[in-house]
This record gives structure tokens, sequence and C-alpha cells, in this order.
């Protein structure tokens, strides 16, 4: 299993210096096995394309060690951590984030902090809505993963300069508050 992982990494490594190189879509899993110095079926062992991989990144860097932190009923470190972690790689980030469409890092975040909170929600607090039964675990997981990957992809896009803990503040400032009431807390 560690050397599994070891393989994983050093894909993970090559492409995270190639992306710094060019836009993730120019990049070819022939270019990505060469600078990693492994052959082409040892990444198709381990990931099915380049978009699968940097899910893996994003699951083991920055959201897995979150998931952690929220079963402990640690909420707001977990959403520190992923601040923390994306500015730790910011420059890999900052260019991973202009990918668009099904595979673009934005989707890839918004479905793993998804899956995060659902997972958070079927081992801590069932949602027993009995009033509104179309209010699902995964419908409001999926609420709070869509509020939270705009306001990470924003941060991104304005070049990760405000520090995360004032992120996390701003984070929840806006879920904790209504609209009428934001103006004057901002």
């Amino acid at each position: 299993m560690q050397q599994k992982r070891e393989v994983k990494v050093l894909l993970s490594d090559s492409f995270k210096e190639l992306v710094l190189e060019k836009p993730v879509e120019k990049i070819t899993i022939k270019q990505i096995t060469d600078r990693a110095g492994v052959i082409r079926v040892t990444f198709y062992n381990h990931f099915q394309d380049k978009y699968d991989l940097l899910e893996w990144i994003c699951r083991e860097e920055v959201v897995g060690p979150g998931r952690i932190l929220l079963q402990n009923n640690m909420q707001r470190e977990a959403v520190t951590f992923i601040f923390t972690a994306l500015l730790k790689n910011k420059e890999f980030f900052s260019h991973v984030a202009h990918t668009t469409g099904q595979n673009s890092f934005e989707s890839i975040m918004r479905e793993l902090i998804s899956e995060t909170i659902c997972e958070y929600f079927l081992t801590n607090e069932p949602m027993k809505s009995v009033k509104y039964n179309w209010i699902t675990s995964k419908w409001i997981a999926d609420y709070y993963s869509q509020s939270l990957t705009f306001v990470l992809m924003s941060w991104i896009e304005k070049d990760m300069n405000i520090p995360p803990e004032d992120m996390v503040h701003i984070y929840e400032m806006i879920t904790n508050h209504s609209v009428i009431d934001l103006p004057r807390e901002f």
C-alpha cells in the first residue's frame, strides 16, 4: 500500500511541476510519466486520466485532512485548513483554478466538499426532515459546498492575498447572517 501511495505522489509531483509550465489541458500523460520516470501503464494503474490525478491531489492535500477535523466537530478548523492548504501550494492551485468544464478544479472541489459534508451528516447528524422531505443531507451538503467553493474560487482569483483566517471569518459571516443583515456586518 505504501509503495502504491509513493507512485501516486511521484506522479502528483510530476503533474504539479508541469502545471507551472503549461495549462492542464495541454499536459499529456506521457509528459507526466516521462518527468516522473515511469512508464505510461504505471499512470493508468493508479489514475484514469490527468483529471483523476487532479482530484486525488485535491482530496489528499486539501479536503481529506479537513475531513478529519470536521468529523471531530471542528468545522472552523476544517475550513481554515482548506484555505491554508491551497495557499501552501498557491502557484499550483492558481494555475489549476483556470481549468474549466466538467473536470474543472472548481467542480472537483465542489464535489469533494459535498462528499465530506454528506459523510459528516451520515456519521454524526442524520437528517430527519419531516416537514420538507425533499431537504436531504445531500441537498444541504451541496448548498454549503457551492457557497464555500464560490468563496474559494473568488479568493484564488484575487491571488489569495487575504489571509486564510480572514477568509474563514468572511465565509462564516456570509453563512451565519441573513442577506438583510450582511451590509451592516461588512
